[in-house]
């Protein structure tokens, strides 16, 4: 059973994979902690739940040190925490923790940092205000700097379970991760994985044999049950939406970054999150720190 903590700062289990899971909204807490779980119990890991209380430098909170606003002002953080330990299911340690920063992204990496985490798991919410935005302000902050795997989830509707997760794929560094997400998931669920890779109707028989690479490369990474499917379309987010409307989950791999910002998380995904009403996770495995690996990374 999880036990609810009142001072939030208890100590990590001795588990060599640690999932933080950032949680501001009460509403969205299930659903994250249903999808750490999922992916901690298939690494035999555990899960920190995260909730910051931002501290402007202009607010009145700025005179006050940060274990002051723990214990006196972060009421409303440990109702989160309190419902999101609530929810988690006994198969998986939960730890909580109210954490403090002048900015919420930087709080979070801090707590990545502090807790060595293997991974950060974030809510997505919709669309962001700015158009310069990608998807938030946070969420973008934390793609570009965590030092860990980070999966963004779009949270779509509650469902009393997943029966299939759709996992689109193009190749791409990402994929791995990607499909160790739609794997636990499906594990969890004893669900099908519906593998499916777009081209368009005029193309050549090479970039067919390059989509159905992907397929099988997607594949041999998957564990549970799949489906495979190269379809033909003119348009790759109309296929992909057509696609998802038959599964309870979509799972991208961040696509290439090019010198448009955009590019850091792929217009295909974010066209999808914003027009299907499934829930849809991203996943950004972590920077390699390699000198080659940061050459690399400029390419992706």
């Amino acid at each position: 059973m999880n036990e609810l903590r009142t001072d939030y700062e208890d100590d990590p289990d001795d588990r060599e994979y640690r999932l933080v899971v950032a949680v501001g909204n009460p509403e969205y807490a299930e659903q994250l902690v249903r999808t750490a779980a999922d992916v901690a119990r298939a690494n035999d890991g555990e899960i920190h739940v995260v909730s910051v209380v931002q501290k402007s430098r202009e607010s009145p909170f700025a005179l006050f040190s940060d274990e002051t606003i723990k214990a006196e002002f972060a009421g409303d953080r440990r109702e989160i925490l309190d419902r999101a330990l609530e929810t988690a299911p006994d198969t998986v340690p939960v730890h909580g923790r109210v954490a403090v920063g002048t900015d919420v992204a930087d709080a979070l990496i801090s707590a990545v940092k502090e807790l060595e985490a293997d991974a950060l798991l974030m809510g997505w919410h919709g669309r962001p205000r700015r158009s310069e935005v990608v998807l938030g302000t946070t969420i973008d902050v934390v793609l570009r700097r965590a030092p860990c795997d980070v999966f963004v989830e779009r949270i779509g509707p509650t469902a009393n379970g997943v029966e299939r997760v759709l996992l689109p794929v193009a190749g791409g560094p990402h994929l791995p991760l990607a499909a160790s997400v739609a794997d636990a998931v499906a594990a969890s669920n004893d669900a099908t994985i519906d593998v499916l890779s777009v081209v368009a109707p005029t193309a050549g028989e090479d970039e067919r044999e390059t989509a159905r690479g992907h397929l099988e490369e997607a594949v041999a990474l998957l564990t549970a049950g799949t489906e495979t499917e190269l379809r033909e379309a003119p348009a790759v987010d109309d296929a992909i939406i057509e696609a998802a409307n038959g599964c309870d989950l979509v799972v991208f791999g961040v696509t290439r970054r090019g010198v448009v910002r955009r590019r850091l998380v792929g217009s295909i995904p974010q066209t999808v999150g914003r027009r299907t009403d499934r829930t849809v996770i991203l996943a950004r495995r972590r920077p390699d720190p390699s000198v080659i690996g940061r050459l690399t990374g400029r390419l992706w």
